[in-house]
């Protein structure tokens, strides 16, 4: 190394170091931990309109799904798929009753979904949402797409509970 390079090294400013990525920016291959249960996400749902992604997590044979969305702050939901059935996505009531819990519709709406990795949708397109709570904080999410329901449980999870292992 020349004299002028050691010279001119002395001067330069540092690389400034790389902002740490978000749980809302996680893809396929990253880890991380939600309520003390550390996660490999595999899956990647994002609705850009929205800021708000699904992210499919996987525990050993375990497959959790964790909805983030982007508002005044970040907000979480860590769902689990459950056996269901609806007929229309016209007709989706305002209402729901599931195992003596009552959910009432709390958001409706539609966006453009992009895929990566295992998701339970394969492909991208227009997906819509329904999304419930109970009396007792119970969520539940109904997703249309292709043709095709899905129906989660789950909730709420505090922003203190979540948190990136290692990103990509």
């Amino acid at each position: 190394m020349g004299v002028w390079k050691r010279i001119s090294n002395l001067f330069a400013k540092p690389e400034p170091p790389k902002a740490e990525k978000s749980m809302l920016h996680l893809n396929p291959g990253d880890i991380c931990e939600v309520s003390l249960v550390t996660y490999e996400v595999v899956g990647r749902v994002h609705n850009r309109a929205r800021n708000a992604v699904v992210l499919t997590l996987q525990d050993g044979n375990q497959v959790s799904y964790l909805h983030i969305e982007e508002r005044e702050t970040l907000q979480f939901g860590l769902y689990q798929a459950i056996d269901g059935r609806l007929d229309n996505p016209e007709e989706v009531p305002t209402i729901l009753e599931l195992d003596d819990t009552t959910y009432h519709l709390e958001e409706q709406y539609f966006g453009h979904v992009t895929v990566m990795g295992r998701a339970p949708f394969r492909q991208g397109g227009e997906q819509h949402v329904w999304q419930y709570q109970s009396d007792d904080y119970h969520l539940l999410r109904v997703e249309w797409q292709d043709g095709r329901f899905m129906l989660y449980e789950g909730e709420e999870v505090i922003t203190g509970d979540v948190k990136v292992i290692r990103a990509s």
